[in-house]
């Protein structure tokens, strides 16, 4: 996984909206990337519904806000649509962008194990170095977990 001190990878990925988004659309901008691990779910939601709540205030301390999963472009442009989010989705399918952060792990649930996305925001500075990793995503409280790190 992506740590503290890393440069933001190169990548290219596709949004809510079948628009091609890259890494170098955000040189010399703040940015948050969270991954989540299927749009539409009960926690995903919380969460970027969230990031949308503040998303001013987010915006305010500089930050740029791209949210990442393996959903297909309809599920992410039908997430995108219900809840009005003011930020871009990318749908990373074939999980190009996932792997390169490190996000594609084992996880255990109910006593099952299987690879999927684990919940987790990374933030970048203006010169595109990783300022802080939060692993432990309160999906209530994403936005105030990325302003208590300004």
């Amino acid at each position: 996984m992506l740590k503290v001190g890393d440069q933001l990878p190169e990548f290219e990925s596709i949004n809510q909206d079948g628009e091609t988004v890259k890494s170098s659309d955000f040189a010399g901008k703040k940015l948050v990337v969270f991954f989540y691990p299927k749009a539409n779910t009960p926690g995903c939601t919380a969460e970027a519904c969230d990031l949308n709540d503040n998303f001013s205030q987010l915006k305010k301390e500089g930050y740029q806000l791209l949210g990442v999963s393996a959903d297909p472009v309809k599920a992410q442009k039908k997430f995108h649509e219900k809840f009005g989010f003011q930020y871009p989705l990318l749908a990373d399918e074939n999980k190009e962008v996932i792997e390169k952060f490190g996000v594609w792990q084992l996880k255990k649930f109910m006593g099952r194990e299987f690879m999927g996305i684990v919940r987790t925001t990374f933030i970048f500075d203006e010169k595109g170095i990783c300022t802080h990793v939060i692993e432990k995503v309160k999906t209530k409280e994403a936005a105030k977990q990325i302003l208590e790190t300004v």
